[in-house]
């Protein structure tokens, strides 16, 4: 099929199983709920019909800010399915910053589960144009846009499959910046495909027996494929959480529902490991799949250990929409990312630009692939930034590769700092600090914690004649931000290292938080 002939993803995801017959099998199992495939079929109609009610056509964006449970496969479906563009969005931001994004979107509708509809005021402060809100539940809000229910969505009847090709464009998802809003990362209806038919057929061998469970969420790259695509693409079933995970939760969950693919953060991991649950609790799962950040080769031998099962560590983007370089369950180096997926491929290259050959030589790394973003919205100049000649990403990533071709991460060419798998802007973090009446100065850093997992690190100056009370400081902050962006330590500091133009020597600070 080429890429002026009609395809759409989510009818590849989901009608081709109803229409071969396996319409009865189990796509997604949530709370103790259980929704066949034909089921799913008919609440995409529904989202479908809902959007034409609402006005949406062709190529507008749809914004969700929806937990994972049965709604949003339903929704982020329907809108694809009608030739609209669904733009999942963190459900761990507050609301000023979600109404930052939306906006930038142009979404006119938001899909928004009634867990979330106390952040609606600044959400629509910071998001005028939103016309329609659709709330998950019966959860009462006053704003002046128009509210509906999606409980309160008719049945409707078959609904028609807009005439998209694999090159439309199918969905946004939103990626830290240094600075400023998050860019806009788009894909086409190719690249959810092109994630199975390369590291999900190739290194996670699925099928349609396989429950697959992930701690991220599906606003997530790495979420939205372990959860949605890698199970849909096979006609496996889909095991949702839609809370926050708690590694013993998580861990009922695996046994519980059989799980036989397990994802999870290496932050996570390490968690579960001091959790120590019981080993039993893990005998269906087949694999573990960790990404975000590297994972350390203690944790490695220590969560492999607890399943008894492979340890598949690996590297994907937001840009690539999944992984590109793993580990396999035939082969698997700690410490390392594994080698290029079949389908991509990787090189790294100099300060000058030119390809590093050498083994073991240190270079900046580019990946090519089949599920490559098509640039960021609205933003030239990152997009020419990242994505270069010829199909190549910019991955802002340092590497080195052995002789027998593995790929080792050894950090990256920006101050950005993830933690918890999750990007952080350093800038983000500090404006917040800063804003607290003690604080003169802030800078933030990532650095390790005992398991050897990046974390952010602050160091303040106290204003003038003042102290810093940096539990009133944390408190301050656990009400600014999400989780992931919070300080985990913070030194008071008399001074901060600079450069003669004031600009703060990061990797100074880096330097000593390793001491």
């Amino acid at each position: 099929m080429t890429g002026t002939e009609q395809y759409n993803a989510a009818a590849w995801l989901l009608d081709r199983h109803v229409d071969e017959g396996r319409g009865d099998r189990l796509a997604i199992r949530c709370e103790g709920r259980s929704t066949t495939y034909t089921e799913l079929q008919h609440a995409v109609w529904r989202a479908q019909a809902l959007l034409s009610e609402l006005g949406a056509g062709p190529g507008d964006r749809v914004a969700m800010v929806v937990r994972d449970d049965e709604m949003f496969p339903a929704v982020f479906l329907g809108a694809m399915r009608s030739g609209l563009v669904p733009v999942p969005l963190s459900t761990m931001l507050h609301g000023g910053a979600l109404g930052d994004i939306i906006a930038d979107s142009g979404s006119r509708i938001l899909f928004i589960s009634d867990q979330f509809a106390g952040t609606l005021p600044d959400l629509l402060n910071a998001a005028p144009a939103i016309e329609h809100v659709v709330l998950s539940g019966e959860a009462e809000v006053d704003c002046a846009c128009a509210v509906h229910r999606w409980a309160e969505a008719p049945v409707a009847a078959p609904q028609a499959v807009a005439p998209t090709t694999r090159s439309s464009q199918a969905l946004w998802l939103y990626s830290s910046g240094t600075t400023g809003v998050p860019k806009g990362v788009m894909h086409v209806h190719g690249s959810l495909e092109a994630t199975a038919a390369t590291y999900a057929e190739s290194v996670l061998a699925i099928g349609p027996d396989d429950r697959f469970l992930s701690v991220a969420k599906l606003f997530f790259a790495f979420g939205l494929g372990n959860s949605l695509t890698f199970p849909f693409a096979v006609g496996a079933t889909a095991i949702l959480h839609p809370d926050p995970p708690v590694p013993n939760v998580l861990v009922e969950l695996i046994k519980s529902e059989g799980a036989t693919l397990f994802f999870a953060p290496p932050g996570f991991c390490a968690a579960t490991i001091d959790a120590a649950p019981a080993r039993d609790a893990f005998a269906s799962v087949r694999a573990t799949v960790t990404a975000g950040e590297s994972l350390p080769a203690p944790i490695h031998r220590a969560f492999t250990e607890l399943t008894g099962a492979p340890v598949l560590d690996g590297i994907g983007s937001t840009e690539i929409l999944h992984i590109f370089i793993s580990n396999t369950p035939e082969d698997q180096v700690e410490g390392s990312s594994g080698r290029v997926v079949v389908g991509y491929e990787a090189e790294l290259r100099s300060d000058a630009g030119d390809v590093v050959t050498e083994p073991g030589t240190p270079g900046y790394l580019h990946v090519r692939g089949p599920s490559t973003s098509i640039g960021y919205h609205d933003r030239p100049d990152a997009t020419s930034a990242a994505f270069l000649a010829d199909g190549w990403v910019r991955t802002g990533d340092v590497y080195v590769r052995s002789a027998d071709d593995h790929w080792t991460f050894l950090g990256r060419n920006s101050d950005m700092i993830k933690a918890g798998g999750i990007w952080v802007s350093p800038a983000e973090v500090e404006s917040v600090l800063i804003e607290h009446e003690t604080v003169m100065e802030a800078a933030v850093v990532g650095g390790r914690d005992d398991a050897g997992l990046e974390t952010v690190i602050a160091y303040v100056i106290p204003a003038s004649g003042g102290s810093i009370d940096t539990e009133l400081l944390l408190s301050h902050c656990r009400q600014r931000m999400a989780t992931f962006k919070r300080p985990r330590e913070i030194h008071v500091v008399d001074e901060l290292p600079k450069t003669a133009t004031g600009k703060i020597k990061r990797f100074m600070l880096r330097t000593e938080t390793e001491h």
